[in-house]
């Protein structure tokens, strides 16, 4: 792979961390390391090298490392518990800081392995075993690593075996010295947080959140915090005041994250991942006395947070613990947010209201489109029914008008044959009622003859009868 190819891909890399493409980036990490592992000369004085983190492609550039990255603890032997009931413990730091002198490369083409480099310091560590080993720095003159150790008193043995050794790579004549130191913590002390409030304006040792009284955590898991009972991995703040309070009495805390609004009122994001991908949040404890604050401090110094499971396996990772300097739970910082949240909840309001509304007269036009639409095709049929209704009508007049113009023109003589055919007619009606009256006529007349027939032949019978009677 061409060194353009790696500045590409280092760009590429970097927009996706600045558009909080978190997953991508620790995914990508890991692809880009297989090819990053390597220093390489090119003749021009300029070297490209990587690390088990993201490495530079720049002379003295810097390394994105995993400052908060979370290990497996295999012995846990000397963590201290700090709440048990929800499996946290505090386990010492046991850090080297290890630099490795390079010779002087001049042949072009000419290449240090780190990888190598690595390895060699691993073997003269035997049988120990570091728990991590990674590279804080590079340049052309030395390597720098940050190793790690599973126990504190380790960390004297270790310095008895790499303090002052060489090591011999195969290809190189010239022998790489190795000084290896007590990696130094960066945390506060009681020096820093009392010249602060001393000399700092504004502040008031009677005010809460102006006196040194508020501890500033980042980097801790949101998974430790979050209660056992629920699905979410949130933290919970109760969680939290509970953790803190083996220290003294909690005033106040506040996990800005689970604040909707907090982002856009300060313009940060709450929401950060560590090298291994986990979610993790910052938080601040305000502690109701000095004495608690003063006591957190002591007991954090040097300290890494460890997580013990329902399993017994246990993990751990650094967080950075500092004392407050921003007056975040002062009653004035309070109260401004919590104005700046009502402002900020009047205008979700007012946006909810407005996209209601713009919701609303959207669905009220497509109804009025819709009726509109509906009352189109209604006219449109009602036009197409009457426009085929007139040319049935037309059609009709049509027919009419055709048969009454035929008519016309057969009228002289077939109206002689209809007047022909309706005197027959009448002719033959006449004849036919003659016919019937004739009929009754004839009827008539024999009735009559019949009944006096009858009445001569009753009238003889009589005079029979009577003759009978008379004679005999």
């Amino acid at each position: 792979m061409e060194l353009t190819q790696l500045c590409r891909l280092y760009s590429w890399v970097q927009e996706a961390t600045r558009a909080r493409s978190f997953v991508f980036c620790v995914l990508f990490r890991r692809f880009l390391c297989l090819f990053l592992c390597v220093r390489h000369y090119d003749g021009s004085g300029l070297f490209w090298e990587g690390d088990f983190g993201l490495s530079s492609i720049f002379r003295n550039g810097p390394t994105l490392s995993p400052a908060m990255a979370a290990t497996v603890v295999y012995d846990s032997s000397e963590a201290v518990e700090l709440y048990p009931d929800q499996g946290l413990y505090l386990k010492p730091i046991s850090k080297l800081t290890i630099s490795v002198a390079l010779p002087q490369l001049k042949q072009p083409g000419k290449s240090i392995s780190n990888w190598e480099v690595m390895e060699r310091l691993k073997a003269m560590v035997q049988p120990e075993q570091f728990s991590s080993l990674r590279i804080s720095k590079s340049t052309m003159e030395f390597i720098r690593f940050e190793g790690e150790v599973e126990k504190k008193k380790l960390v004297k043995v270790f310095l008895r075996k790499l303090d002052g050794r060489t090591i011999k790579l195969s290809g190189f004549t010239d022998i790489l010295k190795v000084r290896v130191a007590e990696f130094k913590i960066d945390f506060p002390t009681r020096h820093d947080w009392d010249s602060f409030f001393r000399d700092a304006r504004g502040m008031s040792e009677t005010m809460p959140g102006e006196r040194p009284d508020t501890i500033h955590l980042e980097g801790l898991p949101c998974k430790w915090f979050a209660a056992k009972d629920s699905e979410s991995e949130k933290p919970s703040e109760l969680i939290l005041m509970k953790v803190f309070e083996t220290f003294g009495k909690i005033r106040n805390v506040d996990i800005p994250m689970l604040d909707p609004y907090r982002e856009e009122m300060t313009g940060r994001n709450f929401h950060t991942f560590s090298f291994g991908g986990h979610l993790n949040f910052e938080a601040y404890v305000q502690f109701s006395e000095y004495v608690g604050f003063l006591s957190a401090m002591n007991a954090l110094r040097g300290m890494k947070l460890m997580h013990k499971g329902e399993d017994e396996k246990a993990i751990a990772c650094n967080i950075k613990v500092s004392f407050d300097t921003t007056k975040h739970l002062s009653e004035a910082c309070i109260k401004k947010r919590q104005l700046e949240r009502q402002k900020l909840q009047e205008l979700e309001k007012q946006r909810e209201e407005q996209k209601r509304q713009e919701k609303e007269n959207e669905e009220r036009k497509i109804e009025e489109e819709r009726k509109r639409k509906e009352q189109e095709d209604h006219e449109r049929e009602k036009k197409r029914v009457d426009k085929v209704k007139k040319k049935e009508q037309k059609h009709k007049d049509r027919e009419g008008r055709k048969s009454l113009k035929k008519f016309h023109k057969l009228q002289p003589g077939e109206q002689k044959k209809l007047q022909k055919k309706i005197a027959l007619e009448e002719r033959r009606l006449l004849l036919a009622k003659r016919n019937l009256e004739s009929i009754r006529l004839i009827a008539e007349l024999l009735n009559r003859v019949k009944v006096q027939y009858i009445l001569c032949y009753f009238k003889g019978f009589l005079h029979y009868v009577c003759w009978c009677l008379c004679y005999m």
